[in-house]
């Protein structure tokens, strides 16, 4: 049964890190902990999805393996850059142990191609490949309040939303 949430959070647009299962409970548990404070997603893709660009204090529900509401995140930025121009910065702060961008690269590069062709269905294009000129999204963000995902309890961490 789900719970019960709060009208300003139950009309969050929802999202969870990579697909249900144990990678994404590890990273959700990193963020939770403060660890994870940026992702990042092929641009390309999340257009196909008809999905919005997260933009600064874009607020969104997080959700683990199960589809439920776990924290309440709040974008700081999301700057689309070029593959080859994701900083070590970004890789360092996704909280997975990338000492610089070429590890986070070769990992992401990883991922992505582990479902390619889903990719280029999505988007139409048989013959879509990752290069230096990918298009990503690298959001940063903070966690400002969790949740209960049994009870729908929620506790902030930053103030609540006006209004």
């Amino acid at each position: 049964m789900a719970a019960d949430l709060p009208p300003d959070i139950a009309g969050l647009y929802r999202w969870g890190f990579a697909e249900s299962g144990p990678l994404r409970d590890e990273l959700t548990a990193l963020a939770l902990a403060g660890t994870k404070t940026t992702t990042a997603g092929l641009l390309v893709e999340s257009v196909a999805m008809g999905e919005s660009i997260p933009g600064p204090g874009d607020r969104e529900a997080l959700i683990d393996s199960a589809e439920r509401p776990v924290a309440v995140v709040e974008t700081v930025e999301c700057p689309i850059k070029r593959l080859a121009d994701v900083d070590d910065q970004h890789a360092i702060d996704e909280g997975e142990g990338y000492a610089n961008a070429a590890e986070f690269r070769v990992d992401h590069e990883k991922f992505w191609n582990s479902y390619i062709d889903d990719i280029r269905r999505s988007i139409g294009d048989p013959s879509f490949s990752l290069t230096d000129d990918t298009m990503i999204m690298c959001q940063r963000f903070r966690i400002v309040a969790t949740i209960d995902p049994v009870t729908g309890d929620v506790t902030w961490r930053e103030p609540t939303p006006a209004g």
